[in-house]
Parts: structure tokens; sequence; C-alpha cells
């Protein structure tokens, strides 16, 4: 608490020092910044870090409403000043948020879900400034939405088409969900976009082909999914592109030969400046897409083990320009979760990746249940 105090106060003096002294006066509800026109009030709200935002909020209703709208978090992305949270829960009932640019945990406050929700398997996904987490409660699937701001967790719209272990990936405000399984086990080819400015989901055309346990992201400005099973003894080596512009998918064969069976774990990709990575968990190494001959490279070996639980437990995102992986360690003073991040611009050396290690958290378990990396 003293350290968010220092920084609120910090901001704040840096912001009364832009406006001229001899029009400094108390902050009414009638402009963002007195003696400063709206434009440039937000630019200077842009440059705040976003830890700060709980305790600007209380400047003005306008500030308040600008924060709600995401009108803030789209104006950090054009100035450049985006940070990236991670959001995870090694706990089945207790989200935590990690900024690695301070190395500070923050607790989430308990999501208001039945039981069944806290104990069932679930798929999280960071869009705009919301947590997304799905699940199934007693009696059909719901997801819980999380905002920075207002710092509570609410149930969302759900989809037209409720599904489980689907794949999904997300850019700026929207989000792709495809494939996945249905409340009687049927395996999905249907796929929908969700607009966290609207609050609204929007079918999408069909895919080629039925797949659940598979994964998504976005590159290059398209959609993808690869991996999966159409069935519970059929893996997937295609891969699948959405061109959001066409309104059409695209079957790539071949795309991910590294095939899954019911017990692993969906393929753990990221994408870092449109170049695609991912992790072959029986081997523990780093693979990167070479999009010309659509081929796999291998780079290096993680800095934790994948395999001990056929890809399960483990996080692998991108934090911006970096890598970032999540995943338990034993150690003499017991068990703890180690963040650690690399940055694809240092280049492999000699056949090994520099790992930097992040973060850490101690006794809360190996095992990470689930992990979204949030920007704005």
């Amino acid at each position: 608490m003293e350290d968010e105090e220092v920084s609120y106060v910090s901001n704040v003096d840096l912001i009364e020092r832009m406006v001229d002294g001899s029009q400094r006066r108390r902050i009414s509800n009638d402009s963002l910044l007195p003696g400063l026109n709206d434009d440039v009030a937000m630019n200077c709200f842009a440059y705040v870090r976003r830890s700060d935002y709980a305790s600007l909020s209380c400047v003005n209703s306008r500030f308040n409403k600008q924060i709600r709208s995401g009108a803030l978090t789209e104006l950090r992305k054009k100035v450049e000043n985006v940070e990236y949270w991670v959001y995870l829960v090694c706990d089945l009932k207790e989200w935590e948020a990690f900024d690695p640019d301070r190395n500070k945990w923050m607790a989430l406050p308990k999501m208001p879900c039945d039981e069944c929700f806290n104990h069932a398997d679930k798929e999280s996904l960071a869009v705009g400034s919301e947590l997304l987490v799905f699940g199934r409660e007693f009696y059909d699937f719901a997801i819980w939405k999380y905002a920075f701001f207002p710092h509570c967790w609410v149930k969302c719209r759900g989809m037209n088409q409720p599904r489980c272990l689907f794949g999904s990936g997300s850019v700026g405000s929207i989000a792709i969900v495809a494939g996945g399984s249905d409340k009687k086990g049927n395996v999905l080819k249907s796929a929908e976009l969700y607009d966290s400015s609207k609050g609204r989901w929007e079918m999408l055309p069909d895919m080629h082909v039925p797949r659940r346990s598979c994964s998504g992201f976005f590159m290059d400005g398209k959609f993808y999914v690869i991996g999966g099973m159409s069935s519970p003894t059929v893996s997937l080596t295609c891969g699948e592109e959405y061109d959001l512009k066409k309104r059409k998918w695209r079957k790539i064969e071949g795309m991910y030969p590294y095939v899954n069976q019911g017990a692993q774990a969906p393929p753990l990709v990221a994408v870092v400046e449109n170049e695609l990575y991912a992790v072959e968990h029986l081997t523990n190494m780093v693979m990167k897409y070479e999009k010309v001959g659509k081929t796999w490279n291998v780079l290096g070996r993680l800095p934790v083990r994948a395999d001990s639980s056929n890809g399960w437990g483990l996080a692998f995102k991108a934090c911006g320009e970096k890598l970032l992986v999540v995943g338990g360690q034993r150690g003499p003073e017991g068990e703890c979760i180690v963040l650690s991040s690399w940055c694809p611009k240092s280049g492999v050396n000699n056949g090994s990746l520099d790992w930097k290690i992040v973060g850490g958290k101690e006794h809360v378990g190996v095992f990470v249940y689930n992990c979204a990396v949030m920007g704005c």
C-alpha cells in the first residue's frame, strides 16, 4: 500500500507540473484536468501506470468513464505505453495478476461462481482490457469476465454455441474462438468472434474440419487454429487460417505435425512479432515455424519441464516482444511457480536460449491451471 501511495503522488505531481501554474485549481467534474483541453489531459493520463488507475479514478466521473469505455486503453497503445500483466491461477479459487515491470503480485477479487465452475476445467483469454474465464457451472457453460477497472467479476454474455476445449486468440478488442465440444460431447467446427467494446458474440463461417483440444492465435492479421482431434481417436496435423476481410477459412495441410492424443494438452503456442513459436512437450524444446517452407525448426530447451504432465500445468505465452514460460519447480525451499522470459531478438547462443527469471511465487504448488497475458 505504501508503494502505491508513493507512485500515485509522483504521477499526480507529474501531471500537475504539466499544467500552467496560474491556471491550477481544484479538479471538478467539468474537466479531466483544469487548464488543459481533454485531448491533452488524456495524453497525460496515458503515461500513468495502469496500477494507479484505481487511485486516479476518484479524480472525477468523466475520467472514470474514460477508463470504463476503453478509450484510455486504445490511447495507451497509440502512444506505445502498453503494460503487460500476467493473470494466472495456481489455486482453483484464487486468480492473481503479476506486473513483470514492477515484480508485483496483486490478488483479484474472488469470483462469485458456483463450486462446479471452481473445480471444472476452464479456458481463459485476455481481450482488450478484459479477462474472460470459460467453464461449466452446475446447469450449463458460463463465462465470467474481469476488468482491471472497476476491479470486479461479472457474468459475461454467453456464446451463441456454448463450448469447451476450443482454440482461441485475441488481437486488440476482438477475440475468436473455434472448435471445441458442446455439452453433449459433440466436436464442433463452428467459430465465433467476440467484440469486447460491445460485449457481443458473432457467429463466423464454419471451419473445414471439426476439432477440439486445439490452439488458436492471430498472426499477420489473420486467425489460425492448429492441432486438436476430430474424434477420440483421430488427431489432426492440418491447420486452418481465417481471413477476417474475406470471411473465409483456408485449410493448411501439415501445419502442425506434432499430433496430440486425448491425454495430452493442446499445442503450446505463442506469437511474437508475427512469428509463431511452439513447445514440443515430449522433448521440452522450443520450436519456430518457418512460413515459407511450412516447417518447424528447433531452437533450444525450455527452462522448466513440460513432459512430466503431458504438457499440462505449464503456460507458454507472448508477452510483448518476449516469450513467457510459467511453470512449477521443486527446490530445497519447497514448491514454487517461476516466470521466465526470452526475447527472440537476442538470438540463440550455441543451441541454448537465454531465459531470464522475471518473477516467482512460493507455496502455491507447481501446477498452472490457467494463464493469460493482457497488454493495455
